[in-house]
């Protein structure tokens, strides 16, 4: 930075001017401090109060899932009556997050769609979905909501009802729905000597075990719970896999790709897992699964 304070060949400038011009002229090359209070890149303490929430619709928070909405995760196929562990466990977010019943709104979006790649219309999607990496490059996932491990149902007396192994299921015909790590664990684990069947919704896996199409179907332990004790008549649980890897197969609750929302729900997920809340609503709507063999 050069400033020229006078020479012989033009006006000379007052000392104490020219001070005062040297100062201002380094004050304006020097770096200066953010003004205090101005946000940063830090990002400071995150606000997750209700009025600094982005949501869909001003003053509401849409939440997604899919339709039918299945027992035990919903009841009477209506997410809104805030009964089923899901339908409990949105409400408890929406709560955690500041938003009363009344504000919540459902939205039906169908399983696959709700962690394919674009845009989503809602602020979160609960419909039983694993956190996967691979879902991660396409979505969002809240902190895990539920630890899960996934089970085969067959017909009692059936060959595939006397599998104690994962080693006995190879021969039989497995079926599972589309999308899910259900059906992972068939082509993964398993490996079966046969394709496995995969079926757009839950509901025609069930029918496919009742018609005799498939020999058992794979499916998250709470629904095999219900599955065997309301829904097709002479079912049973075979027995749940083990887990896979060092971490636990978790639902968790699906958001856009970089959601403005996602650090917040995760936070109020964490915050219900802490407190407890958790705990009681799945002691509340799911059943206790200890007694369950492992298959190995």
């Amino acid at each position: 930075m050069n400033l020229v304070l006078g020479n012989s060949h033009g006006p000379r400038i007052p000392r104490s001017l020219a001070a005062l011009a040297l100062l201002a002229a380094v004050a304006g090359c020097a770096p200066q401090p953010d003004d205090e209070g101005a946000p940063d890149s830090g990002g400071g303490p995150e606000r997750c109060d209700r009025g600094a929430l982005r949501t869909e619709t001003a003053g509401k928070l849409t939440v997604a899932t899919d339709k039918p909405a299945y027992e035990p995760w919903f009841q009477g196929d209506d997410p809104a009556n805030g009964k089923g562990f899901e339908s409990a466990t949105a409400y408890a977010v929406a709560k955690q997050l500041g938003y009363g019943k009344a504000e919540v709104v459902w939205q039906t979006v169908p399983f696959n769609k709700a962690f394919a790649p674009g845009r989503k219309s809602f602020d979160f999607d609960i419909n039983q979905v694993s956190v996967s990496e691979e879902r991660k490059r396409a979505v969002d996932f809240s902190a895990g909501y539920y630890d899960v491990r996934q089970a085969v149902v067959a017909l009692k007396g059936s060959p595939a009802a006397k599998a104690k192994t994962v080693a006995a299921l190879k021969k039989v015909k497995l079926g599972a729905q589309v999308g899910t790590t259900s059906l992972d664990v068939i082509d993964d684990v398993v490996r079966p000597r046969r394709d496995a069947a995969a079926f757009a919704k839950n509901d025609q896996a069930k029918s496919a075990l009742r018609n005799g199409q498939v020999d058992a179907i794979v499916v998250d332990l709470p629904t095999a719970f219900y599955i065997t004790a309301a829904e097709v008549e002479d079912a049973e649980i075979v027995g749940q896999f083990a887990e896979r890897g060092s971490a636990p197969e978790q639902f968790g609750l699906v958001l856009d790709k970089g959601s403005a929302l996602t650090s917040c729900v995760s936070k109020a997920v964490d915050a219900l897992r802490e407190n407890g809340t958790l705990a009681k609503i799945e002691k509340r709507w799911l059943t206790e699964a200890a007694d369950v063999p492992v298959l190995k």
